[in-house]
């Protein structure tokens, strides 16, 4: 849903208030990200944990939940963006920054009902254009995990096909492993 109609520049957008759910500046506007629902929220938290408890215990990768990634004159908030840990942020003290001005390294969305396929997988085309090495649009209605390469190429993967992961993280997936996550 855009809910600005004028054009803003990045730094103009980056000047208003956060909202909740988050608005995206992608091509100039505003769009707001559809509230997440029951499916989507699990999908995400499951998500972050099960990354996290590999890579983030072995100082590989940090999966961060709903962070806003500005770069390439877009500011864009995956529903996962993980970031290997040599290349997260730091203040000189060593403590994480709030703004991450950098694409993450890998992008996770998840599709909520309401969303518009095409515009989820632009935004992870987008992070392909300015570094992203693995791109994910997981789809729960037919459970399905479309991977984005950094070249643009685009892979289809459904059922106990292994889905890729960044390199130099020692986890296994399938899609029919990820949306067992929503029976409980």
């Amino acid at each position: 849903m855009t809910i600005a109609t004028q054009l803003l520049t990045l730094n103009e957008f980056l000047d208003l208030p956060e909202t909740k759910p988050a608005a995206e500046f992608i091509n100039g506007k505003v769009i707001q990200k559809p509230l997440p629902q029951g499916e989507h929220s699990l999908l995400q938290g499951q998500l972050c944990e099960t990354v996290n408890q590999q890579a983030r215990e072995a100082a590989v990768a940090v999966a961060f939940p709903e962070l806003r990634c500005t770069f390439g004159n877009q500011s864009v908030v995956p529903d996962v963006a993980v970031f290997r840990w040599h290349r997260i942020p730091r203040q000189p003290s060593g403590r994480i920054v709030n703004r991450f001005n950098l694409p993450p390294d890998w992008s996770i969305e998840i599709l909520s009902p309401d969303q518009s396929q095409s515009r989820v997988l632009s935004n992870l085309l987008h992070c392909a254009q300015h570094g992203t090495e693995l791109g994910w649009l997981i789809d729960p209605a037919e459970e399905t995990v479309l991977i984005v390469w950094p070249d643009q190429r685009v892979q289809f993967f459904e059922g106990a096909a292994r889905l890729p992961v960044i390199e130099g993280l020692d986890l296994s997936l399938t899609a029919a492993d990820i949306f067992s996550w929503l029976i409980l």
